[in-house]
């Protein structure tokens, strides 16, 4: 091949590679770090930390695309200033997650590209700033509770009394909370004695509007004669066959331990229902040290 050629040949790539660069690739800077929690609890921590930008700052969020819990696409924006960030994350194992979130400043995109690899512009530093400032908040939340996954199990069956509840993911716990008086005070009322911790038994879980329904539940004797109520209903819950979490934490995040979980059915090619069932073994107005309240998870594998 002649000189000519190959000086050719490597501007070609170098003229290609600037084009891509500087007109056609999505972001102006990318920021990369890995994070020791579930994918899903991450993706759950992005949208949280955009609600309280705008709170903090008065950044108006929006979400722009999202899509299987690893990709998201939000645009925060005040006043003259609107930045676009394209947030990828990726399961490396079931503990841990890398990221990559790349930053557009919609108004001086073309001269942060420019000036970006070159220089620490101000642009630049803010955006470390932003992105560490969110790690951080993380890791804080993070400390605040542990799964540990036991691996595939069953659940035992149990006769329950319950209230059928819906609510959206982040608000489960406040929503059982405002309800339990409803059960409770029935179940006192008509002298039902309750033989065991409650139950969370997720009947549909909308993985897009995160928005659940469930059934509250307290194990009662399966003879146990009752009179029927608009409100109260009874029930088996069957044993489940599926995987199982042990999450150490206050129940209002005991979603992580689904997160978790679905994180491990993917790294090990597990068919699962996203049906979770909790058992409660700690008493949250008993008050203590919040990482050693016990909440057992199970999530069933798919019926063939």
């Amino acid at each position: 091949m002649s000189k000519k050629k190959i000086i050719f040949g490597v501007l070609l790539v170098l003229i290609l590679f600037l084009g891509w660069y500087l007109f056609i690739k999505k972001s102006d800077y990318v920021i990369t770090f890995k994070a020791k929690t579930a994918t899903t609890t991450l993706f759950q921590g992005i949208q949280d930390w955009s609600k309280q930008q705008q709170k903090m700052y008065g950044e108006k969020a929006t979400v722009l695309e999202k899509k299987n819990f690893d990709f998201i696409v939000q645009k925060l924006s005040k006043e003259k200033e609107s930045f676009i960030y394209t947030w990828q994350l990726t399961s490396v194992n079931d503990s841990t997650t890398s990221v990559s979130v790349g930053i557009k400043d919609e108004n001086n995109s073309f001269y942060n590209r420019l000036t970006a690899p070159f220089s620490n512009t101000k642009f630049k530093q803010e955006q470390i700033k932003k992105i560490k400032d969110f790690k951080t908040s993380l890791e804080s939340h993070l400390a605040n509770f542990k799964v540990k996954i036991n691996g595939e199990g069953t659940s035992e069956e149990t006769f329950v009394a319950y209230i059928n509840l819906k609510s959206v993911l982040e608000e489960k716990a406040q929503t059982m909370i405002m309800k339990d008086a409803l059960l409770t005070t029935y179940l006192v009322g008509n002298q039902i004695k309750i033989t065991g911790k409650p139950y969370l038994e997720v009947v549909k879980w909308d993985l897009d509007s995160e928005k659940i329904e469930f059934n509250y539940c307290f194990p009662i004797d399966k003879n146990t004669k009752y009179i029927p109520d608009t409100n109260v209903k009874f029930k088996a819950i069957p044993v489940i066959k599926g995987i199982k979490a042990t999450y150490y934490g206050n129940m209002r995040t005991s979603d992580r331990a689904w997160f978790a979980l679905q994180d491990y059915a993917k790294n090990h090619n597990l068919k699962i229902e996203n049906k979770p069932l909790e058992h409660f073994f700690a008493n949250p107005y008993n008050g203590g040290n919040e990482l050693e309240w016990e909440t057992q998870v199970i999530m069933p594998f798919e019926k063939k």
